[in-house]
């Protein structure tokens, strides 16, 4: 569950706040759903409801999944809360999402969150 914020001629480095901790999208913190137990960098993530948040910069994201839930924003961030958390590269794509954009894809040992807005694209493997 997220807000779709558009660029609108703005920069994705701009919008996100680069190097600050920053909900995906817009309003309310992000927040995904697991129905079984996964694993992100090795760190078990219960089966259960967390919020979605990263650390943007130019050629690397730090992904939180934060137990807290319902936030506005990152206001209330509170680290003490995170329950895993990877750094992933940042690749760059030829064509341009006007749109902030989520999609999940099955991989061999569970999925791959797939974020991208304007050419930043970001892979996130979450596995079993």
């Amino acid at each position: 569950v997220y807000s779709r914020p558009q660029l609108k001629g703005r920069e994705v480095a701009t919008l996100t706040d680069s190097g600050k901790v920053w909900r995906f999208g817009a309003n309310e913190a992000a927040e995904i759903t697991f129905y079984t137990d996964m694993k992100l960098d090795g760190k078990t993530i219960k089966a259960g409801s967390y919020s979605v948040a990263a650390i943007t910069g130019d050629k690397e994201w730090t992904i939180i999944v934060n137990s807290a839930l319902n936030g506005w924003g990152s206001y209330s961030y509170d680290e003490a809360n995170d329950v895993a958390r990877i750094t992933v590269p940042v690749t760059k794509a030829s064509d341009s999402l006007e749109v902030f954009s989520i999609a999940f894809e099955e991989s061999d040992n569970g999925t791959h969150m797939h974020i991208g807005w304007g050419t930043v694209r970001v892979a996130v493997p979450f596995t079993k």
